[in-house]
Parts: structure tokens; sequence; C-alpha cells
């Protein structure tokens, strides 16, 4: 079935563009003709709906790669058709370099500029089908700035979704590096307060004589170095959200005020006499265990159940491997698009290397290895010799057990192992021979001439 859509036919000669414009018409599709670039411009910019600009390139004023030029800035994903009598291979790469999507010359052959209209709907189509799944798979698997597709993390958005918009306080636990305060944020950003400031204060890199004043303020002359007023994070936070991160480090004494602050919605400043009301919803985090602080008499067991009104845990990424794959692909694109990297890709050997690996430090470690390899890269493909050998060594460890349990595999060749090497490669490249070459490190005609000598196809 004919794809049809909604075509600006743009063409300076009126007895070309009737002829075009009857065409294109008479399978169905919607033509606006109009006879100047800026004419076409304009109805752009007005909020003309179309599909495919079908220009002449050869025309006074803005002529068809200037009008190219434009439609590209307006919308990149909207069709553009050149068609010209002065065609010429220099001006069909311009205009392809230029982003075009076709290039027709006259006399037009109204056949041929059907097919070609019909392709260049196809496409922009196809490209609004992939933005809308990739926008579904971004629902689906994101929360705020949290990425997950494991069953773990899909119950903790769950969980999100549900304490995001209340009042009350979440105590969020997790190992170091698993991404507490992003869930804090995407609590915040996700609640009525989102409007407000979201204030992070890590408890345990302030001093004890110094997070009092940090977090309540002070007033001038209350200490030894207080010559002014200070207004603390509770009262810039007022009407936000204030997270509060390893809070199992607080110094008892301003536990206690903390808790009055949970309780009451009110505070003091260091030195002070006047009571400040405010309203502070506090998000807390832990990476240690508060109950067994609170057995060890380090943490009141009224302000951890004050805290713990909620309590969501962020399993590690070991634990949630299937997570893995995706946080790559987000962080990859993230930063090669920030060093202008774009051409780099990652083997799929060191995928699976990534994959197996321990991640101690969490996403945290994840998205410092990858940025390290970005940045470091000298080839267009990160393998496994690119990875630190920390990373390279449960491929390895998985030999040795094999070897161990007498699961050696027999002595080979060096034609046989290279002859092995060759073929997977090909095959977890999908057959993509230059791709393949690449990361074997040799050329493409070696790669060709390595696989006729194999008995597979060389080109």
């Amino acid at each position: 079935m004919t794809a049809v859509g909604r075509i600006l036919l743009v063409e300076d000669h009126a007895p070309s563009r009737e002829i075009m414009k009857k065409a294109l018409e008479k399978v169905g599709h919607s033509v606006l003709d109009v006879g100047s670039g800026r004419e076409a411009v304009d109805q752009l910019r007005g909020g003309l709906e179309t599909d495919v600009v079908v220009t002449d390139l050869m025309m006074p004023g803005m002529d068809g790669m200037q009008l190219l030029k434009a439609v590209k800035e307006l919308d990149p994903t909207l069709g553009v058709i050149l068609v010209t009598g002065h065609g010429t291979v220099e001006s069909a790469v311009e205009a392809m370099k230029a982003g075009a999507d076709d290039y027709v010359q006259k006399p037009v052959n109204t056949v041929e500029l059907r097919r070609r209209v019909e392709v260049a709907i196809q496409r922009r189509s196809l490209i609004r089908e992939v933005a809308e799944l990739r926008g579904r798979l971004d629902e689906k698997y994101r929360f705020g700035s949290i990425l997950g597709k494991s069953k773990a993390l899909q119950q903790l958005f769950n969980q999100l979704q549900l304490v995001a918009p209340t009042r009350s306080s979440v105590l969020i636990t997790g190992e170091s590096g698993t991404g507490k305060e992003l869930i804090a944020n995407a609590i915040h950003q996700n609640s009525p307060r989102r409007g407000e400031r979201f204030l992070p204060v890590n408890c345990a890199a302030i001093p004890a004589d110094i997070l009092e004043s940090e977090m309540f303020g002070h007033e001038k002359g209350s200490f030894t170095g207080a010559t002014g007023r200070k207004i603390g994070k509770f009262e810039l936070a007022h009407r936000g959200t204030l997270f509060l991160d390893e809070v199992g480090e607080i110094a008892p004494d301003i536990q206690v005020k903390l808790l009055r602050i949970l309780e009451e919605q009110s505070f003091m400043r260091v030195g002070g006499t006047e009571t400040i009301d405010v309203d502070v919803r506090i998000l807390a985090a832990t990476n240690a265990s508060l109950e067994q602080r609170v057995a060890d008499g380090k943490f009141r067991s009224d302000l951890y159940y004050r805290l713990k009104v909620v309590t969501l845990h962020i399993p590690p990424l070991r634990d949630r491997r299937e997570d893995i794959p995706l946080l790559v692909d987000h962080f990859l694109a993230q930063f090669k698009k920030e060093n202008a990297r774009d051409s780099l890709i990652l083997s799929p050997a060191a995928m699976r290397c990534l994959t197996q690996a321990r991640w101690e430090g969490n996403v945290r470690e994840l998205r410092n290895l990858l940025e390290s390899l970005v940045v470091m890269a000298t080839r267009p493909v990160i393998d496994v010799w690119d990875l630190p050998e920390a990373y390279r060594q449960t491929p390895l460890q998985e030999l040795e057990a094999s070897a161990e349990a007498g699961q050696a595999p027999a002595p080979r060749t060096m034609g046989e192992i290279e002859r092995e090497a060759i073929l997977r490669t090909l095959k977890e490249t999908e057959g993509n021979r230059t791709k393949a070459a690449e990361i074997l490190g040799i050329g493409l005609r070696t790669l060709q001439r390595k696989l006729k000598e194999y008995g597979e196809p060389g080109d």
C-alpha cells in the first residue's frame, strides 16, 4: 500500500509546479504548492504540518540549497527532495551532505518522483516510531535520572511513584555508589515541592562542630568567628526538600535538634533565642546499618523511627546485572557527546566483561570507568584489552576453573585459534566485516582473505 502524506511543493516555474502537484495528488498526497523558498519557510514557521518538502534547486531569491538548510534547522526529521534541471554530481553530493533525502533531475519522471516521495514519507514515519519507542523505553525503564529494567529497580520505581507526592520522611539505604542522592532528587522532582529548593548535605563530610551551624545557622557573636548571622540549610530549604546523606554520622546533640524539627517543624539558630518555623521535607540516606548504630547507642532510636517512615533500598549493581547494558549505553552516549567521540563503539566481548564484573563501587564505579575508556580510547572500538585488568578477571577465572575441573580444551594450532577468533568476532558483529576487522585490529582485505581461506564468503 502506497504511503501518502502532506507535501510542500516549492517551484518558481508555474507549469512545472502544476504537473508535479497533479502527479502527487493523483496517488493521494495532500499538496500545498508555493512559488518561492521564502514562502515555504513562512508556511513552516507558521505551523504548517508536512512530511516532505519537494523543492526546485535553482530559484531566484532563496534557492533550494538555502531552503534545505532552513528546513533542517526548523525540523531535522523533515524529508527534503531537490529537483533541478542543472544536475551535476557535485551539487548532488553537496545536497546529500546538507541533509537532502533525494535528488531528482528535470524533466521530472512523475512515477520516479512518487516513488522517492513515498520513500521519504516512510523514512520520516520510521524516525517518529523510533523516537516514540525510545520515549516508551525511557518511561518504562527510567524514573527521573535513574535507569533500570531489572525487577528490583522496577519495584523501586513503583515505590517512588507512591511516596514522591507525599510529605513523608524517607530513609534511603544502599551501598556507596548506588545512587542514593539521585533517588532523593527524583523524589523531590516528582513531588509538589519540585518548584522549590532541593538541598543535599553530606553529614559525614562536615566536621561536627561546623555541621550544626551549617544545618541550623547561627547568630552574630554566638561563637568565635561568628562575625555575622548565617542562614542554615533548614531555612534555605523552606517549602522544599533537605537531603541528609550519611545521616548516621550526625553527632548525638545535633540528633536532638533534628528530631525536634521533624516533630515540630521549628528550631533555633545557634546562639539564637527566636523560634523559626519551617516547612521542610526530610530525605535521609545511609550506607551503614542505623539499626546497629541504635543498638550501639550511637543513634537515637526515636529519631531512627521518625526518619524511616518509608524505607527505600537500592540493591547493589552486582545484584541487578541486567541493568548494566542499559547503564553502559547511557553513559557511553553521554561521554561520547561530551568528548566529541561519536564514532566510538564497545565490542560485545567488552560488554560481557562489564556485565560480569564485581562493581564494588556500583554505578559510580561504572560511570567513572566508562568516562575513562572514552577519553583514553585510541581506536574506534573499545575492546576487552582496553579494559583495566581487574575488569578482565572474570572470563580468565572461568577458564582457569574449567581447566581445574578437567575441562581444558585440547591443544590447538595458532591457525585454529586465529580462525576461531575471526569467526567468533564476525558472529558478535552480526556479519559486519568492517566492524569485525576494527575489533580484531586487522585490515578489511586481510579479513576477507582469511574468510576465503576458511571457505567462508569473503565479500
